[in-house]
């Protein structure tokens, strides 16, 4: 094996925020080493193949104007697939399908609610861009709309969007600046659904560390880490009792498994803290589409979730079809055969005989979406820890849970960023110094 120098930087995990910070720093010309744990990187992010299907751990959806394509441009990391609309989509209330209000004509005909509502919904709906997202930071969303929003209605129609832009079931404690800056996101520009699943994303970042020099080593699980006098870094420890020297070291981690490795610290302290976002997930390869038109529906009562991925983006075998059903957790904890009939039942109403064409079937009944929900008692994003660990001046922390920039994998992949830079800034100090 490699011999390790003191200069190496060691990178702990292999999901996107690991991948993203190596590249960067391979990039620039550093020896570095990334730790996955698992038997293959990708963490969240892994797409399962299956008799040519693609199954991403749940729904995923890319933001186009977000900070996570920035970094994959930088990076040079491709995203193809294909855009979703609202236009045909479905609202669920209280087992009725009603039109989803998602443009003018479907305002004008849903029979979600009446004219009054209608007209605060249209008003609500322009308005939504120019918010003053930062400002709300503070605000929950369930403060946000009972403040802002006259109908129940029109209340319940937006707490949907909100959860669908976030994937939280939380209006009580999330922050309403997060909510509403996804939400404007996802009005601006939209979203992707990749082609071949979120596994190219992690291929392509693997593929551009790895061609600059970048050393991955899967089943490496990190278990500690040792420090000298001066409170740095000194080397990562593995399970199997191999102690790996490091100049550096990232942690690429979500908030619990960060939280288990860093030394007391605020961003220990906040990792430790953090209430992960969780979702059940129904997920199912079809040979062919019984419903071709009814391709997404959001629960308005009930938290629900129903897409058609394979509409847009190429995951299936010529005429196949792959649909991803959600219920977004919240403080509840639903036995899990009770949600994954609902998530069925949801399946017989959008698209009936579908069991008859069943090729590929998973259910995960407790997905973890954000290792760290953004909350308004914490600032929003704002309050979320920086990349740098002050109690270990060589440790960084990169993840969804790090950072003031974005939301899912945009906070991952911007975080990947800003710690690689920042580790990049501080061995340009000390190299001056040396010198």
């Amino acid at each position: 094996m490699q011999a390790f120098r003191d200069d190496t930087i060691v990178v702990v995990g292999g999901g996107l925020a690991g991948l993203a910070t190596a590249a960067y720093l391979a990039r620039a010309g550093r020896a570095v080493t990334v730790l996955e744990r698992a038997a293959a990187p990708g963490g969240r992010a892994q797409t399962t193949a299956a008799g040519g299907y693609r199954l991403n751990l749940g729904p995923h959806a890319l933001y186009r104007s977000a900070a996570g394509t920035g970094v994959l441009d930088e990076l040079g990391v491709a995203h193809h697939g294909g855009i979703p609309t609202a236009s045909g989509g479905y609202a669920i209330d209280r087992g009725t399908l009603h039109a989803l209000p998602g443009g003018f004509m479907s305002l004008l005909t849903t029979g979600l609610f009446g004219v009054g509502a209608k007209v605060e919904t249209a008003g609500l709906l322009t308005g939504l861009a120019r918010i003053d997202a930062d400002a709300l930071a503070r605000t929950t969303v369930r403060t946000w709309l009972s403040e802002h929003i006259r109908h129940a209605s029109v209340r319940s129609l937006v707490e949907g969007l909100f959860r669908l832009a976030t994937y939280a079931n939380a209006p009580g404690t999330m922050s309403a600046g997060l909510a509403i800056r996804q939400f404007q996101l996802a009005l601006a520009h939209g979203v992707r659904y990749l082609d071949g699943g979120w596994q190219t994303l992690v291929d392509g970042l693997r593929l551009r560390a790895e061609e600059r020099g970048a050393r991955l080593r899967t089943a490496a699980a990190v278990v500690g880490l040792e420090r000298g006098p001066d409170g740095e870094v000194t080397g990562v420890c593995l399970r199997a009792g191999e102690v790996i020297p490091a100049g550096t070291v990232v942690l690429a981690l979500d908030a619990p498994a960060a939280s288990a490795l860093l030394p007391e610290s605020t961003a220990r302290r906040f990792a430790a803290a953090a209430t992960p976002v969780r979702a059940a997930c129904l997920d199912v390869g079809l040979s062919r589409l019984p419903r071709p038109r009814a391709t997404f529906a959001l629960g308005i009562d009930q938290p629900l979730y129903f897409s058609v991925h394979s509409a847009v983006a190429r995951l299936t075998p010529e005429g196949g079809a792959m649909i991803h059903v959600a219920r977004y957790l919240g403080d509840d904890t639903p036995d899990p055969a009770t949600v994954e009939r609902q998530l069925e039942g949801v399946l017989d109403r959008m698209q009936p005989g579908w069991r008859d064409v069943v090729v590929e079937r998973r259910f995960l009944p407790h997905l973890v979406a954000a290792s760290a929900l953004v909350t308004a008692a914490n600032g929003g994003v704002a309050g979320r820890p920086g990349p740098a660990v002050p109690e270990a001046p060589n440790l960084y922390v990169a993840g969804d849970w790090v950072g003031a920039e974005g939301w899912l994998a945009d906070a991952s992949l911007a975080s990947a960023r800003a710690a690689a830079r920042m580790v990049l800034e501080r061995r340009r100090e000390r190299g001056a110094a040396a010198a």
